[in-house]
């Protein structure tokens, strides 16, 4: 009876040790606290290519960007604030009152000047639009998701800023930019940006209108990057990754954690969500966390 027990004690213990190695092989894929960037060279730059006689408007600025990267990259999107405040639970907010369409509905924009090299217009801006529609049709929320009707006009403010042309005109509260190089996405981390499947960049006024002491949304814009394979309902699929991103320009961060599983070489989450920081394959659907952060944000909307 005693060798048995012991026996069964040295199963346990050995189970015990195994667990914890197997544990201890499940490591954080990379370090994806926000980091601070430096934008102020480019403001005076000679190469600015926005809109005729345009500068830089002085009440605007970029405040930060959130970028999803690719699962098989071993690395987690980040969130990059272009500040020097060293606070790290910076937050903005839209504010009804400074709304620049007069509405305090949130409104959209699809720039078709870019397209994507791997699919026509005709697929990826009804993907773009079923996300917004998406979110539009959560029930804790009344914000009256439209978008603007496509013009002609070639948006972005960060694009124009960093030399890729654009312009710092307003086109919708969220822009969705279009497709860019991947020299593009480079600039947002030191080692390349070749694991940046897309990023959302959030541009605030100048000062606190509502005192709340959150910097104050003008819009926010959306790239995606061409240097993927872009497709519908497989990898890279425009739904899945436009329904993050449209995520982030209604003002949710990224959610979850994640770990590397060395025997796999594949990353889990904990719990998975649209709002992931890595792409993990087609997701279309909200789910919980997603929900209740998107509710957090907007379920009192126009009082925020």
């Amino acid at each position: 009876m005693k060798s048995k027990i012991a026996s069964l004690l040295c199963v346990f213990l050995i189970t015990l040790i195994s667990c914890e190695n197997s544990s201890s092989e499940k490591q954080n894929p990379v370090d994806a606290e926000p980091i601070f960037m430096d934008l102020s060279s480019y403001y005076s730059r000679s190469n600015l290519k926005s809109g005729p006689g345009e500068g830089v408007p002085e009440n605007l600025r970029v405040f930060k960007a959130e970028y999803l990267t690719i699962g098989e990259s071993g690395k987690i999107g980040r969130t990059i604030f272009f500040s020097h405040t060293g606070n790290k639970k910076l937050l903005a907010d839209f504010v009804p009152e400074l709304a620049l369409d007069g509405t305090a509905d949130i409104s959209y924009y699809i720039d078709e000047n870019r397209p994507c090299l791997d699919l026509p217009l005709n697929i990826t801006s009804p993907a773009i639009q079923k996300a917004m529609r998406t979110w539009d049709g959560l029930n804790c929320s009344n914000l009256g998701i439209h978008q603007i009707p496509y013009n002609g006009g070639k948006t972005g403010f960060v694009s124009a800023l960093l030399g890729y042309g654009g312009s710092f005109n307003y086109f919708g509260d969220v822009t969705h930019c279009g497709w860019l190089a991947p020299d593009f996405f480079d600039l947002l981390d030191v080692n390349g940006g070749s694991f940046i499947l897309a990023v959302t960049f959030t541009i605030v006024f100048d000062g606190d209108y509502d005192k709340n002491k959150k910097s104050d949304v003008a819009w926010r814009e959306i790239y995606y990057n061409n240097g993927f394979s872009w497709r519908i309902e497989d990898h890279y699929d425009v739904e899945t990754i436009a329904l993050h991103e449209a995520g982030h320009g209604l003002s949710q961060g990224h959610f979850g954690k994640a770990f590397l599983d060395a025997g796999t070489g594949k990353i889990h989450f904990s719990p998975r969500s649209v709002m992931n920081a890595t792409y993990s394959g087609i997701q279309t659907r909200i789910e919980k966390p997603d929900n209740a952060g998107h509710c957090s944000i907007w379920a009192n909307w126009p009082i925020n």
